[in-house]
């Protein structure tokens, strides 16, 4: 584990995350890690005061186990630990964490050891008689040391040979620094001496109060060790209770740092799935890094192959997928977009350093076979290899490793590559199990970008890097001129074909962007034609019920014989025939090519028809594709044959008097003000209200332009005052 965490730069990492434990352990946290995840989830939603840093106690359980005795200090590390359950006990906690909580049942027998102590681990005043009693004569004991030693320090015999009025603590002892021939005046112990010549004495008066001092604990240690026997003994009868417990403290104890930790600079929780073939990080930030630039990649398939530039990330980039997995795997918060996608792996290994050994024999190539030979045991993996192969000829490694990967591949293994050698890269790419990621060069200011491309086999750059880093222009063209104007060519092409790779990119993104914003404009008309059809069926069933309604008026006018009663009836009849609006229906136009056209307010030449779709050149020379149906004749209109048709339908229940236009562009408000008057029309007004606001008089003067040349506009004025004034428009229609 530690391995690993060191090879993947996780080392401080890790270290800060386990600064928050209360009590020092092991990343691992034990269990399911769907129910971990749970209570994590819901612990984050309160706020909880932090447990209090406890000792390591399997050394004290070991003692209780044996019927030993253990000290006071020991026993109150439990009572830290059950005390704080107690506090989590009156939380209104929910779902999986109030089930976990709730099992932990605190026998009452324990009680009594914890309200023996006070916060700071000290058994309390009036717990025990014979404490207090000795207590009471140490603190009157230190006071006489205290009143003596001063007593001695103002003796005014004593004042020549005193070097200072302090008390000095020298071996756990109270004394007084003094000079030579003090004994004449003063009997005292000489416990040191000073490196200016002088004696720390302890003086045999205060020595007399020591011995007492001394005598005094002994007698506190005996009560003492009767308490801690008394204490561990009620322990003892619940050892199972303890050990419990205990392991539960070190459980919250996980949950507790990792929220802790993951409110430092908003890192996210990534619960790994066993059942995904989806592995995907967005937004991933290495925490080895500094400023890290954020990295988003694909490594659903079996194999990820990644070439590129020298010093350009690729490495890094094999860690960073790695560490997610690891991170991920432990329930370990990191920095990241919560749409991070990562799979369950059983094993997580890393191949980075260079296995040469020469205690062993071992070559470099040597030492990688014996680790892909150990591969082959492993199920449910994911394997990260650095330079793979390193420390071989490259054509030959290139061919071993193929096969060695292709087998690999038929098991659940996932393996993360890098390489400078494209022989490799070549002969893998047809294989659609694995994918190809190329870490991208800044020619221009001859520097990695740390970013990638995937689906291509990147160029290293080495002749670019070697003159970024001095060394003489001559020199590399003498390379180059080794390397073969072949070799370079290829180069050439594989460069050229990342850059098209990346434009492709580019313009698929632009073009899913469209497509998107197309999908949104349908959904919004069909959500416009689903309204206006139930609109429709709504008209349709309230023209039913009204003819069914005038029907049998008709018929009770018919049965009664009272001829006032039938001419009321039928006046009821008459006036349900009234409110009924006739309309005709729309005709049917046909149109032809070169016929005036209006869409809306829009007006132009019908350049061609296919089907049910026409082409319209408006006369802002815009090309609209547009739907026949919607299109009315506009200027070269000829005469329809007078038809008979016609559809009695209700007034709109939802019609309005008044339209508001403000803030809305000029050829929008017209629009919605074409619709206005339709809708008005239909639903029977004969006066309506539009605001239309004063600003910069663009809008008012499109609304009066329109009203100007609206056929069933018989006229307009500006509104009163208390109606808006010059910033609305009464219509007459």
């Amino acid at each position: 584990m530690k391995t690993l965490i060191n090879k993947l730069d996780l080392t401080s990492y890790i270290g800060d995350l386990q600064s928050y434990f209360a009590r020092q352990k092991d990343i691992i946290l034990q269990g399911d890690i769907h129910i971990h995840y749970k209570i994590i989830k819901n612990l984050q939603n309160y706020e909880l005061k932090q447990p209090q840093e406890i000792e390591n106690l399997d050394s004290a359980l070991n003692y209780l186990s044996k019927q030993g005795i253990i000290k006071l200090d020991e026993i109150y590390e439990f009572v830290k630990i059950i005390g704080y359950f107690y506090y989590l006990k009156k939380f209104d906690f929910s779902d999986t964490l109030e089930a976990w909580i709730s099992k932990i049942l605190i026998p009452t027998e324990l009680d009594s050891i914890i309200e023996a102590f006070d916060t700071k681990g000290e058994l309390k005043s009036g717990f025990d008689e014979d404490l207090d009693r000795v207590n009471n004569n140490l603190y009157q004991n230190r006071d006489s040391i205290k009143q003596k030693l001063y007593s001695v320090i103002n003796n005014k015999n004593l004042q020549p040979y005193l070097v200072d009025h302090q008390v000095h603590l020298v071996h756990g002892e109270q004394t007084l620094l003094v000079r030579g021939g003090f004994n004449h005046t003063l009997k005292a112990k000489v416990l040191d001496r000073s490196s200016g010549g002088f004696f720390y004495v302890l003086p045999h008066s205060v020595g007399e109060l020591k011995q007492r001092q001394a005598d005094l604990q002994n007698i506190k240690d005996d009560v003492i060790y009767k308490i801690s026997k008394t204490f561990s003994s009620i322990l003892t009868r619940h050892l199972k209770f303890l050990k419990f417990i205990n392991k539960e403290f070190d459980r919250f104890d996980h949950y507790y740092a990792r929220i802790e930790f993951a409110k430092q600079e908003d890192k996210n929780f990534i619960l790994p799935k066993s059942n995904t073939k989806l592995n995907k990080l967005v937004d991933f930030k290495h925490p080895a890094l500094k400023d890290p630039k954020s990295i988003t990649v694909d490594f659903s398939k079996k194999v990820i192959m990644i070439t590129g530039v020298n010093a350009g990330g690729k490495t890094m980039l094999l860690k960073s997928i790695l560490s997610a997995v690891f991170m991920s795997k432990y329930l370990i918060p990191f920095k990241c977009h919560t749409n991070t996608t990562l799979g369950h792996f059983k094993n997580i290994s890393a191949i980075l350093d260079d296995p040469q050994s020469v205690k062993n024999d071992i070559s470099t190539f040597a030492g990688r076979m014996v680790q892909f030979s150990k591969l082959f045991a492993k199920d449910n993996a994911i394997v990260g290899v650095d330079e793979i192969e390193l420390g071989t000829d490259s054509d030959e490694a290139a061919s071993l490793f193929k096969v060695i990967i292709e087998e690999l591949i038929q098991k659940n293994i996932k393996i993360v590559i890098t390489t400078h050698h494209k022989r490799l890269a070549a002969l893998l790419a047809a294989n659609n199990n694995v994918d190809l990621i190329a870490a991208l060069y800044d020619e221009e200011n001859r520097k990695p970008t740390y970013s990638f491309l995937q689906g291509t086999i990147g160029k290293s750059y080495a002749f670019e890097t070697a003159l970024r880093y001095h060394i003489p222009q001559g020199v590399v063209q003498k390379a180059k001129i080794v390397y073969g104007e072949d070799k370079d060519r290829l180069n050439e092409l594989i460069e050229r074909s990342s850059e098209l790779e990346k434009e492709y990119l580019q313009k698929i993104e632009l073009l899913d962007t469209k497509i998107k914003k197309v999908e949104k404009q349908e959904r919004n008309l069909k959500e416009q034609k689903e309204n206006i059809d139930k609109n429709l069926f709504k008209q349709k069933d309230n023209l039913e019920k009204e003819y069914k309604e005038a029907i049998q008026e008709v018929k009770k006018a018919i049965k009664l014989n009272d001829t006032k009663e039938q001419h009321k009836i039928l006046n009821i009849a008459n006036k349900k025939k009234q409110d009924i609006k006739v309309v005709k229906q729309k005709e049917t136009i046909n149109f032809k090519v070169g016929d005036r056209v209006k869409y809306n307010s829009t007006k132009g030449v019908l350049q061609s028809i296919k089907g049910k779709k026409a082409m319209v050149l408006t006369d802002d020379g815009l090309k609209l594709h547009i739907a026949l149906s919607a299109l009315s004749r506009s200027g070269n209109i000829p005469k329809p044959k007078p038809k008979n048709i016609s559809v009695n339908i209700q007034k709109p229940q939802s019609g309005s008097i008044k339209l508001d236009l403000h803030g809305q562009r000029a050829d929008e408000a017209i629009e919605n003000l074409d619709k206005f008057i339709s809708d008005a029309l239909i639903a029977g007004f004969d006066e309506v209200l539009v605001y239309h606001g004063i600003g910069t008089g663009k809008l008012s003067y499109a609304v009066r332009k329109f009203l100007e040349t609206h056929p069933r506009v018989v006229s307009f004025n500006d509104a009163s005052a208390k109606e808006g004034g010059y910033g609305a428009k009464v219509i007459k229609l």
